[in-house]
């Protein structure tokens, strides 16, 4: 499963991308407001500091609209990705775009014919909701689950299903089995990943066994050789 960030803080995103687990970042108008500089000046830091896609949204509403400003975004930085809502308008522009050579990822997606449609109209990536599904009492996995379903079943439907509106850890656990390719999630999300109490717990102990023994850590070259190199 490839990792994106759900963020436009290019702090967090240079910070996490140095762990090599961050392979995109996703945006949207209400991040992009919060970040505080110009939309273009924001997205264009974003793309340098991540080689991979960085998915950047329209605010029109109308096809021909959505398509000019798909046009504008794409322009920015060659890893730029347009995010078109998954309504009949948003379906038509990723037609247009995806005819172009431009990526496309179909966002605010709550239902398999959405993103049955957005993967003919030529969809790099589907955006399903988890979160805001589970949040309204529907079980946000089994989109996901049926997406994969679809999908599988006819090849030539390239559009990878990158899960979003993640909000726990077990989200994307349960993705990962359900078949996303991609999961989308706040930077404090994927530190959250590694935590357990118990690896915690296993630390505590090795470190106090170890101050017990009063021995100390053998120096590099102790004993005529690398102590990092087998005998």
């Amino acid at each position: 499963m490839k990792f994106f960030l759900d963020t436009a803080d290019t702090a967090q995103i240079t910070a996490l991308h140095a762990s090599g687990l961050v392979d995109g970042v996703t945006t949207n108008p209400s991040l992009i407001a919060a970040a505080g500089a110009p939309m273009a000046d924001t997205l264009r830091a974003i793309a340098a500091a991540v080689p991979g896609p960085v998915s950047a949204e329209v605010v029109a509403r109308e096809a021909a609209a959505m398509t000019t400003q798909g046009k504008t975004l794409a322009a920015i930085a060659p890893n730029i990705a347009v995010k078109l809502p998954a309504t009949w308008d948003g379906i038509r522009a990723t037609g247009a775009l995806a005819a172009q050579g431009i990526a496309v990822n179909v966002t605010l997606c709550f239902s398999a014919n959405q993103a049955l449609l957005a993967a003919k109209a030529g969809a790099r990536y589907i955006s399903p909701f988890i979160g805001r599904l589970d949040d309204a009492g529907i079980d946000g996995m089994e989109l996901i689950e049926d997406i994969r379903s679809i999908y599988d079943n006819y090849p030539d439907l390239e559009t990878e299903i990158l899960a979003a509106s993640i909000r726990h850890v077990g989200h994307i656990k349960d993705a990962a089995i359900a078949g996303a390719d991609i999961a989308t999630l706040p930077p404090k999300l994927l530190r959250a990943l590694v935590a357990h109490p118990l690896t915690d717990a296993g630390l505590e102990k090795f470190e106090q066994d170890w101050r017990k023994s009063g021995q100390n850590f053998p120096s590099s070259g102790e004993n005529g050789r690398d102590p990092t190199t087998p005998a």
